[in-house]
């Protein structure tokens, strides 16, 4: 399959309340089954709340839980990606971003990069994922999920392209406060976005918040990316909306054949 429609759900999140985050999710689903998308990108902790680690042990769900299995069981014929707070066995607490498929449990991506700096508190409440993979949808398409503050360390990205990934789903929780007034950062990830799809030939669908929680207002900005940098699609405004668009795995073949940085970063690992 050459061309794949993606969308990216911008939602805004109820802070705790699983119930009615999980409604928007199945609303959402239903609207991308219905215009024929194949893989629904969902924000970093959409089902809790940007601050839900420090009410982990309340929020806190399992790999098994129902709300996963019942999003699993409404994404049939597509890959549906979301964010929780994911309690492992012996008590470790992850900020997840779970992948479903066809009525099961496919993928999930532990935060690896925490954000712990201005007003933004991941390590003190969740433990760091290991090395970051990825998952196909068919032999085209290979996609991982780095959330947020993955996507600020290079060598993460670097990593999930030398092993192959095709398309990228940026889960984010970014707010206009988050980091301290000397950083704007709507213009800040729309350098981060097009400098990873121009530079690795990779389409990507980043899924960002809105609304407000505390004091954090999230900006919204999701939006797609075609394999030269390019915006596809892009949600306007700060509302709740889905932003939809079809990437073409030919695209990516000209831009790594016209720019072969994964070629060459394949070579420069084997020789160190």
């Amino acid at each position: 399959m050459t061309t794949i429609k993606v969308a990216a759900a911008q939602t805004d999140t109820a802070y705790g309340d699983m119930q009615a985050n999980l409604a928007r999710h199945l609303d959402h689903i239903g609207d991308a089954k219905k215009r024929g998308v194949r893989l629904l990108v969902f924000p970093e902790l959409s089902l809790h709340g940007h601050s839900g680690g420090k009410d982990a042990l309340r929020l806190a769900m399992t790999r098994n839980d129902a709300a996963i299995r019942q999003l699993a069981e409404a994404s049939a014929g597509m890959h549906v990606t979301f964010g929780f707070i994911e309690e492992a066995p012996g008590g470790q607490f992850y900020n997840s971003q779970a992948t479903v498929a066809n009525g099961r449990l496919v993928h999930v991506h532990r935060k690896a990069m925490l954000a712990t700096y201005g007003k933004l508190r991941d390590g003190l409440y969740f433990a760091a994922g290991a090395k970051p993979e990825s998952f196909a949808i068919d032999d085209e398409w290979r996609v991982a999920t780095p959330i947020c503050n993955d996507l600020w360390n290079p060598a993460v990205v670097h990593g999930l392209m030398c092993d192959g990934v095709t398309l990228l789903a940026a889960p984010i929780s970014s707010a206009r406060e988050a980091v301290g007034e000397a950083f704007d950062n709507p213009s800040g990830w729309d350098i981060n976005l097009r400098f990873y799809a121009l530079t690795y030939g990779v389409p990507i669908v980043m899924a960002n918040r809105v609304g407000t929680e505390g004091m954090m207002t999230f900006w919204g900005g999701s939006r797609i990316l075609d394999a030269f940098g390019k915006t596809i699609a892009q949600a306007e405004g700060d509302e709740e909306c889905l932003v939809v668009g079809e990437v073409d795995y030919e695209a990516i073949r000209r831009a790594r054949f016209l720019l072969p940085t994964v070629r060459d970063a394949r070579v420069y690992a084997q020789r160190i």
